[in-house]
């Protein structure tokens, strides 16, 4: 098991914080050892990656769909030991049956056509035994995460879906309930070993300030260097902590509305995600 102070210092950098709590669930859950095989699907830009090889010494492999989005994790994560990126899709994973002792699925199905195709291929390439921590963005979202979108739904009916207002429904096909997440990993076989739901009070506008404001300033590089290390996922350690940082400042207003937060809600209150760890069977 990951220590806490290990989890500490690598989300100290998180603006996020229902990232910040889907790390600690997910090394929780699949609880890496030295000699496991873990697939992160989709990898995105390497950020469990980054984690998981400063942790510990498991095999990794990322998959990603944009050609573009590998090209970002092999600059994040490329260099580091035993780590294999490919491009792929997940209905067609490119691995032999049975072949990891757990899975990543974090914000990924809801961005899947067909998500039950895509939890059938993880079950597949999945050991008997192995694990797969699910995370996707609640439809009972907090008024206050995204503020644009609650109010379009709850008045009109609508969402934004693209673009830089696009808040939680960012590319997604859809948003997730409780009994919709369960009933279709259990669909595909898995058993259902644990459930979450957490992040329900945040400061406002957080999706929109993290998402479609700080992330496009840093990946274009136009940030200061100082603040750019203080907003990097991949650089947790060059962080001095020091609050005339604005951007270490701001982390340290989100922290604390996030120590109201629990690890899981009680259900039937708005969250950012739901979470579930599923088991192939033995």
């Amino acid at each position: 098991m990951v220590d806490e102070a290990t989890l500490a210092l690598m989300t100290r950098n998180e603006a996020d914080m229902a990232f910040k709590r889907r790390v600690r669930t997910i090394f929780e859950w699949i609880d890496p050892q030295d000699d496991h095989i873990i697939l992160d699907c989709a990898c995105g830009r390497g950020f469990y990656l980054n984690m998981l090889r400063f942790a510990g010494k498991a095999r990794l492999v990322g998959l990603e769909l944009e050609g573009a989005i590998v090209r970002r994790a092999q600059s994040n994560v490329g260099h580091l030991d035993d780590i294999l990126l490919t491009q792929g899709d997940i209905y067609h994973l490119p691995f032999r049956d049975d072949t990891f002792d757990s899975v990543i699925l974090s914000e990924i199905l809801e961005h899947v056509t067909d998500d039950l195709a895509g939890l059938r291929e993880v079950y597949r390439v999945l050991k008997p035994g192995g694990v797969v921590a699910i995370t996707v963005p609640n439809a009972n979202y907090p008024f206050l995460w995204d503020p644009i979108n609650k109010t379009l739904e709850t008045l009109f009916g609508v969402h934004i879906q693209h673009g830089p207002l696009a808040g939680i429904w960012a590319n997604h096909v859809r948003l997730y309930e409780r009994d919709r997440l369960r009933a279709v990993v259990e669909k595909a076989g898995f058993l259902v070993e644990a459930e979450r739901a957490f992040t329900h009070y945040s400061f406002p506008f957080i999706h929109n300030i993290v998402y479609g404001l700080g992330k496009p300033l840093l990946e274009s590089g136009l940030l200061p260097e100082q603040l750019a290390v203080a907003a990097d996922r991949t650089t947790f350690t060059r962080n001095t902590g020091s609050l005339l940082n604005p951007i270490n400042l701001g982390l340290a207003i989100f922290n604390a509305i996030d120590r109201l937060n629990r690890t899981n809600e009680p259900e039937g209150r708005s969250t950012v995600n739901l979470c579930i760890k599923g088991r192939k069977p033995a």
